[in-house]
């Protein structure tokens, strides 16, 4: 223990001199918390629409009026023709284009069908079915209006009422799902990174060299560049839920003890990655590049922007050996749902495992010699 304790002055020691590591490794990852929980997000608000209403009665100003009403909308120009209103959309001055047929409230009035256009930029898949669905929502609902205004009698008290709750997320608040992930991810960098390129920092600087020609064992050797890393990784994780808690608003529902032991446990997978990668690089741009190619898989495919089971068979099954994957999901249950161990012990005890093979593999990998 005192050869470890030694190690651990030393790699503190080295940490709190670099005037440019610091800052990286305590005031970027909370940067980037308050960054990216507000700008990562799929949620969709003040989106551009154009109308062209060749109809100009007062039905369809009250049609416009619920588009220009609503918080996901942002009425941006009027139209006379349709040339105009594709030139807009071609030019990405207007995400969708309205258009509104002559004659829709004498239609309406003599109890005809009449119909509106929708058109929408679909670039951008998703975003797209997204705006269809609130404007198709907007215009059912103004449909539904009109029926119980000229048939008020389809509207009986017998008909059914929807009552909507919520859980977890009542206020459907896209941070409230983001900040749980984001934080998984600044712990996921910190330790991946710093470990990996620690030990190639010796290689290149030549010090690695004097050290294996001490008697300090290889697991005595592991611990000492490991630990420091892991207890910096976990003093920004409860920062991080200091902030989502004052910034946010975002408190830990479930034990935040249950959730430092499954994040202790998930740490050392990511140091055991970090190390495997400083034992067969030899420079830091090496360790960086492979690093971040894990990385960007892991994050890409671990469910913080998309969720897991809307990919592909294959990739579901691959993404079972995905460490990120796992604590988010942890993390998300334990923060928003207050879940116990019973229910992330399966995700708990892959993440174990994980621990055990990884440092395994990364301590049998490092040679030990002069």
């Amino acid at each position: 223990m005192r050869i470890i304790f030694y190690i651990l002055q030393k790699e503190f020691r080295q940490i709190f001199r670099d005037k440019v590591m610091l800052p990286i490794i305590l005031v970027m990852p909370m940067v980037q918390l308050l960054i990216l929980s507000y700008t990562a997000t799929f949620e969709l608000k003040n989106t551009r629409i154009s109308i062209i209403d060749h109809d100009r009665s007062q039905t369809s100003r009250d049609l416009v009026s619920k588009f220009s009403g609503s918080s996901f909308f942002s009425l941006i120009s009027y139209e006379s023709t349709y040339e105009r209103g594709m030139e807009m959309i071609k030019e990405g001055k207007t995400d969708q284009l309205l258009i509104i047929e002559p004659g829709l409230e004498k239609k309406l009035g003599r109890g005809e069908k009449a119909g509106v256009m929708l058109i929408t930029n679909a670039i951008n898949g998703s975003a797209a079915s997204l705006m269809n669905a609130y404007a198709s929502s907007i215009v059912s609902d103004f449909n539904k209006l009109l029926v119980a205004e000229t048939m008020p009698g389809i509207h009986s008290s017998g008909s059914l009422k929807t009552e909507t709750r919520h859980w977890y997320n009542p206020r459907l608040n896209y941070q409230t799902y983001m900040v749980p992930g984001i934080l998984v991810l600044l712990v996921t960098l910190i330790g991946m990174f710093l470990s990996g390129m620690n030990i190639v920092k010796e290689k290149e600087l030549g010090t690695i060299e004097q050290i294996n020609v001490t008697p300090i064992k290889k697991y005595q050797f592991m611990i000492g560049k490991l630990l420091p890393f892991w207890i910096i990784a976990l003093f920004e994780l409860l920062v991080g839920l200091v902030i989502a808690r004052l910034v946010f608003g975002i408190a830990v529902e479930g034990s935040v003890a249950l959730l430092i032991g499954t994040a202790s446990v998930y740490l050392l997978v990511v140091l055991g990655i970090g190390i495997l990668v400083s034992t067969v690089t030899d420079t830091m741009q090496q360790a960086m590049f492979i690093s971040w190619f894990f990385i960007v898989i892991f994050i890409l495919m671990s469910g913080l922007f998309t969720p897991v089971e809307s990919m592909p068979l294959w990739a579901q099954r691959v993404n079972s050996l995905n460490p990120v994957a796992y604590f988010i999901q942890i993390n998300r249950m334990i923060m928003l749902k207050g879940s116990g161990f019973n229910d992330i012990s399966e995700h708990f005890y892959a993440l174990v495992v994980y621990a055990i093979v990884m440092l395994t593999i990364a301590v049998s990998r490092y040679r030990k010699v002069a």
